[in-house]
């Protein structure tokens, strides 16, 4: 498994001490097993898996924590199990179960797992699959199931520096 740097991990301070007595950056947390990552860090499998799933799918370029967290919050755990996946088909389901639409980037993303999944290795970032969801969509559309409201109704923004009125 290819290490990363800036892989982000909500671990909390007694797994940070594990990891970092017995010699493990979060970096390393891709190329363990999870059953490894549940003896250093001494949790529970459930949260080994957790922590190896968000961290492994930090290896696909332009994917941040954010995102990793979405692929498990739809049951994901490792990138083997996206191979046979459909990222239109994926930010549809994705989407009914959050219960709003999202920004379209997102089913990027969900492109860009998928691809990923079936060539690793590969640096292509998720803008690199904006022009492949245009065409898609103009031809597919969206189902009559997906959801009204939008993201941005419901998700409160968080702004670097917020705008001052």
């Amino acid at each position: 498994m290819k290490k990363k740097n800036n892989i982000k991990l909500n671990l909390t301070a007694a797994e940070k001490k594990k990891l970092r007595l017995k010699k493990f950056k979060i970096g390393d947390i891709p190329g363990l097993s999870i059953n490894e990552l549940e003896l250093i860090l001494e949790v529970p499998f459930l949260r080994a898996r957790e922590l190896h799933a968000l961290a492994e799918f930090q290896v696909v370029p332009s994917v941040g924590i954010r995102f990793a967290e979405d692929l498990v919050f739809l049951g994901y755990y490792s990138l083997d199990e996206l191979k046979t996946k459909d990222g239109a088909k994926l930010v549809e389901e994705y989407e009914i179960k959050k219960g709003y639409w999202v920004d379209s980037c997102v089913e990027d993303q969900f492109r860009l797992v998928v691809h990923f999944a079936n060539n690793y290795g590969s640096t292509k970032k998720w803008w690199d699959f904006t022009a492949e969801r245009k065409k898609y969509r103009l031809e597919h559309g969206y189902p009559a199931t997906r959801p009204v409201t939008p993201w941005i109704e419901v998700i409160e923004i968080k702004r670097k520096n917020p705008v001052k009125q």
